[in-house]
């Protein structure tokens, strides 16, 4: 590490609703100083900005203009709160959502700038799920192949990747396709943006774009899913640059938006949920990261190469260089706790929140946590974003089972709750039964603020939770990439192990709430089983569709 205690770097988390930019010490990882920019557009799901141009079912984009904004406001209203000067800051990080791709032209002009009222030339983001047909065509289609990446990804590839979203627009929009020099993470975007330089970093080319052991699929293969797709993987590009490398400097124009002295070292790209294992000081093997928000993302670490059956996928450095990443996830958790809250919660539940002084969500968890385990006669499964892991099967939708006329609204929250713990439950159980252990399960995300959501999930896993040290874990983690990047420390273990922090045992189960979440999950395995083909759900779907809602 560099001598000079003074020197500080700066993270910037760009999320699904906002980013956001923390000023971190070198020497021990202390946050100086945060401030969070909204973005103007949130998630665009309904119809394009200015043309008004609808969008089909399971549509959702974002602004690139959103994202600049984040780095022209955000960031410098984070080093004036730091209060420390901008000659202090030797680096800068960022993360993003992953897959959040979008099409642009050699000199990365997104497309929606210049075609602003075709939706397929606008960034896809992470829970754009319109593309799941396409994602069946390649999974069937690499099956029938044998092909050998495919395992890395537990049999299948999903709606949310690269190669899914890449496809919908070839078949959709073969003009937008024709277009687009390039198809680029969002992630590596706004590294292009800040320092000049295109790069492609290994862990969304790993992750989201079947990067594996040295290239993409084959040309045969993309030209027995669609003639037309071969050739795809040239949008992609090539080289990849290691996570904690340093992707270029810091240039003029970007100095002038962010307030940051030009020259200064740019990190690598990555994504928001592998960067926070770094902030909670997880990345030795066995360590489960879970970034609980709005949905929820379990990395992981390991010496070893497993087939686990319906992870997101496994990557040679996809997390730290030198071990396998592993990452499951399930698609939805706060997601599903919100749309609650908005769609079947009356009024007066709210007007008595108020006249509590608390939100609606901690008044529904307050008379949730009152309740015995299983008071409430109900157990619901945690599809309404559809599955991202084990099945990996994003048309797949929410069940609730029990609900009776004396039903109350606190009942079905906390039965939401307890869905999301049987979730990742059956995400660890998967892992284990690989060969994969997990001895520890880190929590991380903006989930941590709900100490009862925390607790079921201790009770349910029926193991101890760690919890992250740092209100900002994705921006911490792109700020000791950014002090990796600019040499303060050899690598990221080092790094991480100096500022990252995390609270072992944080929560504990209690055995007698654990013997009858036991019972609760062994029902919700048999619902799981019961619906995971699909079929029912899925023609639901189809007829919702064909009803144009």
């Amino acid at each position: 590490m560099n001598a000079n205690s003074d020197r500080v770097v700066v993270g910037v988390d760009f999320g699904t609703l906002s980013g956001r930019a923390v000023v971190v010490r070198v020497r021990d990882g202390a946050d100086l100083g945060t401030a969070v920019h909204e973005y103007a557009h949130r998630v665009i799901e309904e119809a394009l900005p200015g043309s008004g141009v609808g969008l089909g079912p399971d549509w959702a984009l974002q602004a690139p203009a959103d994202w600049i904004d984040v780095l022209r406001h955000a960031v410098p209203k984070a080093l004036a709160a730091a209060q420390v000067p901008a000659s202090a800051v030797v680096g800068i990080g960022t993360d993003f959502t992953a897959c959040t791709v979008l099409p642009a032209t050699s000199d990365g002009t997104p497309l929606c700038e210049i075609l602003p009222d075709r939706p397929h030339a606008w960034p896809k983001l992470w829970k754009h799920h319109a593309a799941q047909p396409h994602a069946d065509r390649i999974n069937a289609i690499a099956a029938e192949r044998g092909e050998p990446w495919l395992s890395r990804y537990g049999g299948k590839i999903s709606s949310e990747w690269a190669f899914a979203k890449g496809l919908q627009v070839l078949e959709e929009d073969p003009e937008i396709y024709a277009r687009a020099d390039r198809w680029i993470e969002a992630a590596d975007w706004i590294i292009w943006q800040l320092c000049g330089v295109e790069t492609r970093n290994v862990c969304t080319a790993g992750y989201k774009a079947i990067h594996q052991d040295g290239g993409y699929p084959s040309e045969e293969f993309l030209a027995a899913v669609n003639p037309a797709f071969a050739g795809f993987t040239a949008k992609l590009g090539q080289e990849l640059a290691p996570l904690g490398g340093l992707a270029g400097r810091l240039t003029a124009r970007a100095a002038a938006w962010t307030g940051l002295p030009e020259g200064i070292a740019v990190a690598v790209g990555n994504v928001d949920a592998h960067v926070t294992a770094a902030a909670a000081d997880a990345v030795l093997p066995g360590r489960m990261v879970a970034i609980m928000g709005t949905s929820t993302c379990h990395v992981m670490n390991s010496d070893r190469l497993a087939e686990v059956p319906g992870m997101c996928g496994v990557v040679r450095d996809g997390i730290v260089p030198g071990l396998w990443g592993y990452e499951a996830g399930q698609s939805a958790v706060g997601d599903i706790f919100a749309w609650f809250v908005e769609t079947s919660v009356p009024s007066w539940y709210a007007e008595r929140a108020a006249q509590r002084g608390l939100g609606i969500h901690e008044y529904l968890t307050e008379l949730a946590a009152a309740q015995p385990v299983g008071g409430h006669g109900l157990v619901a499964l945690d599809w309404h974003g559809g599955n991202r892991s084990v099945l990996v099967d994003h048309n797949l939708s929410g069940v609730i089972v029990g609900q009776t006329l004396a039903t109350r609204p606190e009942d079905v929250y906390r039965a939401l709750i307890e869905a999301t713990a049987y979730g990742a439950r059956m995400i660890v159980e998967t892992f284990e039964s690989a060969g994969v252990p997990v001895e520890e399960f880190v929590v991380a995300g903006g989930l941590l603020k709900n100490g009862f959501v925390l607790q079921v999930y201790a009770d349910v896993l029926r193991r101890p939770l760690s919890v992250i040290g740092s209100d900002q874990g994705p921006a911490l983690g792109s700020a000791i990439h950014a002090a990796v990047a600019a040499a303060e420390y050899p690598d990221i273990p080092t790094a991480a192990a100096a500022m990252g922090r995390r609270w072992a045992c944080a929560y504990v189960p209690d055995k007698e709430r654990a013997d009858v979440y036991d019972r609760l999950y062994a029902e919700y395995r048999r619902l799981h089983d019961h619906f995971a083909d699909g079929g029912l759900l899925h023609r639901l779907r189809a007829i919702r569709n064909e009803a144009g809602a």
